[in-house]
This record gives structure tokens, sequence and C-alpha cells, in this order.
């Protein structure tokens, strides 16, 4: 099943995204990895592309649209916006998704959805969890740099319109659904109804709260494993999950 995520960042470094995305980074503190050298540790394996760039860097494009449109000059503006696309895990051995199969889907996707904005794609092997899912990063420029054609979903004149800025409504994510959902269909992917999916809605926070309890617990458990006990729990809970039962 590929879900859909999307994350809005006022940083006003662009580069920022970038690095995360090419670089090893602490799943908790997400600072950097350093090898024995003291230097940024590169990922083992990423496919990274850009659109609607030019001849320039993803960061040096949207400072520019910026800079041309007059917009992104205050703290508090939504500098871009990221879409992660999460393949089920199953799919590299079912139905045959590589990384470079992944990528090229995701570059349809940014080409489709997002046409006029600044853009980096870049498809990594594994999640946070070690699942095995394939996921693509889709990083657009809060600011789109020419007019493009209006689909049926664009309601507004910023949803098309050269020099205005990208937003994330709920109609808007109704629509990248649909489009993950036909995207999945059409090669051949595991997919469900993102329209209707689980009632349990998790919260960023409270998902790395599961993370960090989980670790935790799991550190704990092996301890009482070498001294011969038997631990008496091995799945850890918020409070949020001990009330939704």
């Amino acid at each position: 099943m590929a879900t859909l995520k999307h994350i809005s960042s006022k940083n006003s470094d662009y580069t920022a995204i970038e690095t995360y995305l090419v670089y090893q980074h602490d799943a908790f503190t997400g600072k950097q990895l350093l090898d024995e050298q003291g230097k940024p540790k590169l990922r083992d394996s990423y496919v990274l592309d850009t659109l609607e760039c030019g001849d320039f860097s993803f960061a040096t494009a949207c400072l520019l649209a910026n800079r041309k449109y007059g917009k992104n000059t205050q703290h508090g503006d939504i500098k871009s916006h990221q879409y992660i696309i999460s393949f089920d895990p199953r799919d590299a051995a079912d139905n045959s998704l590589t990384m470079e199969k992944a990528q090229a889907l995701g570059l349809k996707f940014c080409e489709e959805n997002f046409p006029g904005h600044p853009a980096i794609v870049c498809t990594h092997p594994d999640g946070h969890n070690h699942s095995g899912n394939i996921h693509v990063h889709i990083v657009i420029g809060s600011v789109r740099t020419r007019e493009v054609e209006r689909k049926p979903y664009m309601q507004k004149p910023r949803d098309w319109r050269e020099g205005m800025k990208h937003s994330s409504t709920a109609q808007t994510m109704r629509h990248l659904r649909v489009e993950v959902m036909e995207l999945c269909e059409g090669a051949g992917l595991y997919q469900i109804d993102l329209l209707n999916g689980s009632k349990e809605r998790v919260s960023e926070a409270e998902y790395w709260a599961r993370r960090r309890g989980q670790q935790k617990l799991d550190l704990a458990n092996a301890a009482l494993a070498a001294a011969g006990q038997q631990p008496k729990q091995k799945k850890f809970e918020t409070v949020k999950d001990t009330l939704r039962k």
C-alpha cells in the first residue's frame, strides 16, 4: 500500500533539504552522521533529479523565484513543500519495484501535479523503521515560475498562475491521494483506498514518541533477557494508544 505524506517548511535555507536527502542523519536527533575523518557520510543509496531548475541548483532556482516575484520575504512564510510517496514493502519482491522505477514514478507525479515549481525528486531504498519500503521525496519551491494549464481540481488563480504560491489545501491533498492511487494501479503496485483509510490518525509527534519509546523498551528488555528475566512488555504504547483501547 502506497501512502502520501505532506510537510511544509519555513526554512529559508533551500540547501538543507538536499543535504538531508543526500547525507545520512540520525533518525531521532536529525543531526548529520560523520565518518572517521569528521566528514558527512553519504547515504548508501539514492537517486536524485531536479525539475524546472534550468541550469541552476534547486536552492538557487528557488531563491531566484522568490526575488523575481517578491515572495517569501518573511520568516513565517512557507518556503517549500515536501510530499513523500512510500510504497508497500512487498512491491520490491512481488511487483519488481526498484529505486529506478520508483524514481520514474516520482518524476511523473511531480511533472503532472507540480508544473512550474522548481523541484527535487529523490528516491531512498528504506524508511526510518527499516521495513524495506522504497519511498520518493518530492520537494518543491513554493513559488510557481510559469503559468500552467488549469486542471479541474484547481479552484483559485494561485493554483495555476505564474508567481503565485502553492497551497496544500484539503482539496489539493484529496486530488493528490487519488493521483497516488492511480499511479500505483497503473504500475501494478499494491494500493489501498487513501480517501477512506485507517480511522487511527497518528501525528508526527506521536509517531516519534512511539519510536523512541520502543527503542528504550527494547534496550530494557535486552538487559532483562541477559539477566535471565522475562520481559513484561514487548510493545511500547503511548498515552494516546492506551486511551484508544
